[in-house]
């Protein structure tokens, strides 16, 4: 990252207001794109635009789930003021945003009640609560140290997050009856549920902007390993 966004409080007056302005605008249009993309996933839910034919993959799913990462990597590599907004967010922000995933323990309740199939539920629930759970411990390791961002354990945890996701799509994926021996592994639960309202909220827009969260965390670490520095939020 060029060293104007880290050092923009030691730069002239005129050009950290610009700094802070274009700083402004992009936030002003990544909320936009925040609210513009969950109203469409619950317009397509509400339509069933992620019901995927019986025995046929959960295409519909993983579209939904992949185009808004592929956005936002599009986004940050090729458009420099949303890379220098990512580089500049605040790490103690984007960590307790993931202790909402303490709440991945609804996945036991809809397996008690037959909703979900344990082969997924219980993965999934489990790894969104370890990850929930641990949160405030790393926000308070980054209150304590910006330099925090650059540890071994600050880079473990979001990878294990993202891991946590992958084991959570492949099993949801193994689950969803496309596998007939599976299937009756699961005594013939699929996770269909997960593609109507409200659980298609959790693939299609939850998992992709935790994601988004943990390569954002991830982007500010290799950058803080390189420089040396923290960056300051603004």
């Amino acid at each position: 990252m060029n060293t104007k966004t880290e050092t923009i409080g030691s730069l002239p007056g005129n050009v950290a207001s610009e700094l802070n302005l274009g700083r402004s605008s992009v936030k002003s249009v990544v909320f936009l794109a925040l609210a513009l993309w969950f109203g469409l996933v619950l317009f397509l839910g509400a339509n069933g635009a992620f019901v995927n034919r019986e025995g046929s993959p959960p295409l519909p799913i993983f579209v939904g789930l992949a185009i808004p990462l592929v956005v936002f990597l599009a986004a940050y590599f090729g458009w420099t003021s949303f890379r220098d907004f990512i580089l500049g967010a605040d790490l103690r922000f984007v960590a307790a945003m993931q202790a909402w995933r303490w709440a991945g323990g609804q996945f036991f309740w809809l397996y008690a009640w037959s909703v979900l199939p344990g082969l997924f539920a219980f993965p999934a629930g489990f790894g969104d609560m370890a990850i929930g759970i641990t949160a405030p411990w790393i926000v308070l390791g980054l209150v304590r140290g910006p330099l925090f961002a650059a540890s071994r354990r600050f880079f473990i945890w979001n990878i294990l997050g993202i891991a946590d996701f992958v084991v959570a799509v492949s099993m949801g994926v193994l689950s969803s009856g496309l596998f007939h021996g599976i299937n009756e592994l699961n005594g013939n639960l699929t996770t269909g549920a997960m593609n109507r309202l409200p659980l298609v909220l959790i693939p299609a827009f939850a998992v992709p902007l935790f994601t988004m969260l943990h390569l954002t965390a991830l982007f500010q670490a290799r950058q803080l390993a390189r420089s040396g520095k923290p960056i300051s939020p603004k």
